[in-house]
């Protein structure tokens, strides 16, 4: 025990050494601000700090410190800092920490600042919702959108007497089975099996479903649940059986790299992914072989969607909060937004970027502009992040979820014990 409390205080120093003074002006003025990044990467994190640098000549007496945990521990990292009151100015929050952030009052409501930044007026709708999901103030600036779109190999397609893009999902899991023939290796979609396969999964079947709970969609707005409802059991029924007749049996185990592969390859040439898989996807492929369209739309006349974003806001303890915002305002301008985004392979929250950007205004990203813009057709819901039943459900899920796909378990005793548990 006591070397257990021995190593639990050497890693709260180390933690607490591992942050500079930050957040106070010193005596000649100059202000020093920490800001944690939770989405590192090495090739994103060398643009953010090309970005500071930019910053810190225009501001001479500003100095900005860049904390930059290991991809696998920042949230972790970040939580213990905010919990423990760790001099931090600038923090950037992902979408399943936000309400837990908001819930502890760790972040400042940017309500009369963004009241007063132009920037705000070109955020667009998605973002703006976003910004305010957790608490329903603007707790934070989004940087970018994680949404899905549908890849197609045209090339493929067009070889096998298909030329129409499918616009609803009926239509497009018809195309997946009429031109599926295993004993020539082709077959129509590509799943995800593993890693969180529900994050796909869900959005192909809820969409089917009108009146959902769009803060909670795990529930009706009636308040009941959506395994029992009786639509939801038709759709899941109906992918059930997309798997069986248009999905390689082995998709049941795959995850991001076996579904580009297999789209890369021609095998599966539908493919539901985010603007992340595009510069992948460059890379195997040329751009007259494939392009991306919004999703088709289910039987309720929508396609639902949760953006999968990342966003900046300022701890509400921070001790400069007016530098810190003004940084926040010039990292998320619309050059330097999209100057991220491109590193990244993520969508920019400015609509003037895929308006005047030719990187985003053209092409494949077309796809996300449509959907971004259609808010009344591809509509933003929520997972129960907050629920004590969320942290153990990826689990459940796929086990329930694969034993489907096998046959083990039928469609209706499937989604009665996703009921069940979240009962």
């Amino acid at each position: 025990m006591k070397k257990m409390l021995l190593s639990f205080l050497i890693f709260c120093m180390v933690l607490t050494l591992g942050f500079a003074r930050g957040g106070q002006a010193d005596s000649s003025g100059k202000v020093e601000l920490n800001f944690m990044e939770v989405m590192t990467s090495p090739t994103r994190t060398e643009v953010i700090r090309e970005i500071i640098a930019q910053y810190e000549a225009l501001h001479p007496n500003v100095k900005i410190n860049l904390i930059s945990p290991p991809y696998e521990q920042a949230d972790g990292r970040l939580v213990m800092s905010l919990e423990a009151g760790e001099p931090l100015d600038i923090v950037e929050v992902r979408d399943i920490r936000a309400s837990q952030h908001v819930l502890n009052n760790q972040l400042e409501d940017l309500t009369p600042y963004v009241n007063r930044w132009s920037g705000w007026n070109t955020i667009l709708p998605t973002g703006k919702d976003l910004a305010a999901a957790a608490g329903g103030k603007p707790y934070m600036v989004p940087q970018f959108f994680y949404i899905p779109a549908l890849f197609i190999r045209t090339d493929v397609l067009a070889r096998l007497g298909i030329t129409k893009i499918p616009e609803t999902l009926d239509e497009l899991f018809a195309n997946c089975k009429q031109i599926t023939n295993p004993a020539r290796s082709q077959y129509g979609f590509t799943i995800r099996g593993r890693g969180n396969p529900f994050r796909q999964t869900d959005l192909l079947t809820i969409s089917d479903i009108k009146d959902i709970d769009l803060t909670s969609f795990y529930k009706m707005k009636n308040g009941t649940g959506i395994f029992d409802n009786p639509e939801y059991l038709a759709s899941f029924s109906r992918f059930v059986d997309l798997f069986k007749n248009a999905v390689p049996s082995d998709g049941v185990n795959w995850g991001f790299n076996e579904q580009i592969t297999s789209f890369a390859s021609g095998i599966t040439p539908y493919l539901m992914q985010d603007a992340d898989a595009v510069p992948v996807v460059d890379e195997l492929l040329r751009r007259d072989q494939f392009t991306v369209v919004p999703m088709p739309v289910g039987r309720a006349g929508v396609f639902y969607y949760e953006p999968g974003f990342a966003s900046l806001g300022i701890p509400s303890y921070s001790k400069n909060k007016e530098a810190a915002w003004d940084f926040i305002t010039f990292i998320s301008n619309p050059d330097n937004n999209a100057k991220i985004c491109k590193a990244y392979g993520a969508l920019p929250v400015h609509s003037t970027t895929f308006e005047k950007d030719t990187y985003f205004s053209s092409g494949v990203y077309q796809a996300w502009a449509t959907i971004l813009n259609s808010p009344q057709k591809y509509v933003t819901v929520r997972y129960p992040y907050t629920s004590e039943k969320y942290p153990g459900w990826a689990q459940v899920y796929e086990q329930f979820f694969q034993s489907a796909l096998l046959g083990q378990t039928t469609p209706a005793q499937t989604v009665k014990a996703w009921s069940d548990y979240w009962k």
